[in-house]
This record gives structure tokens, sequence and C-alpha cells, in this order.
């Protein structure tokens, strides 16, 4: 069983291979990876799942379809670390979320 600890290294790994000039920190009270001061994803810890948030409905809409069987809100992608959002959608949300950040 995977663990939440897991979960974290692994898209901090992930999001800092796609945007190495990322900074950990925090955003809305919840980690989160910060480029060029604004939020670009955070992880929060809730008791049934993991919500994972790009800080965009636009960024969340755009991988919608990649994302069967999995719960969606507005700003966010609910999982669990058994069941994670898959490696190429998490990136695809960090470079669409870079792009907005670049503008």
């Amino acid at each position: 069983m995977a663990t939440y600890e897991e979960l974290h290294d692994h898209v901090r790994d992930l999001v800092l291979g796609v945007a190495p000039d990322a900074e950990e920190g925090t955003s809305y009270g919840m980690p989160a990876w910060r480029l060029r001061g604004k939020p670009l994803l955070g992880l929060h810890r809730a008791t049934a799942h993991v919500g994972v948030y790009p800080f965009s409905p636009e960024v969340v809409d755009a991988v919608r379809d990649r994302l069967a069987g999995f719960t969606l809100t507005k700003g966010g992608v609910q999982c669990t670390p058994d069941q994670p959002v898959p490696d190429d959608v998490l990136t695809e949300m960090v470079r669409l979320r870079m792009a907005e950040i670049s503008g």
C-alpha cells in the first residue's frame, strides 16, 4: 500500500523534472510548488483522498477526458496513494499551468 508521503515525493520529483525552477512551499494552506511566485501544483491530504490542484479550472478541463474513474472538482482531481493521477496527466497539468503562469 502506497502512502501519502510516497505520493508526495513522487509528485515532487515529477514537478521538478518538468519545472526545475519551481520552489516547494505552500499555497492556500496546502503543500505546493510555486513558479515565479505563483502556485503551480498543490497536494492536499484529506481523510479519504488526496486532492491534486493545478490552481486552474482550465487545466482541469483540459485533462478531464483522461481522468475517467477519478472524482473531479472545479479546480482539482481527487485520487489516492494507491490510485494516483497518471504521470502523463500530471506532467500535462504542470506544463499547462506553466504556460498560464508564463502568460
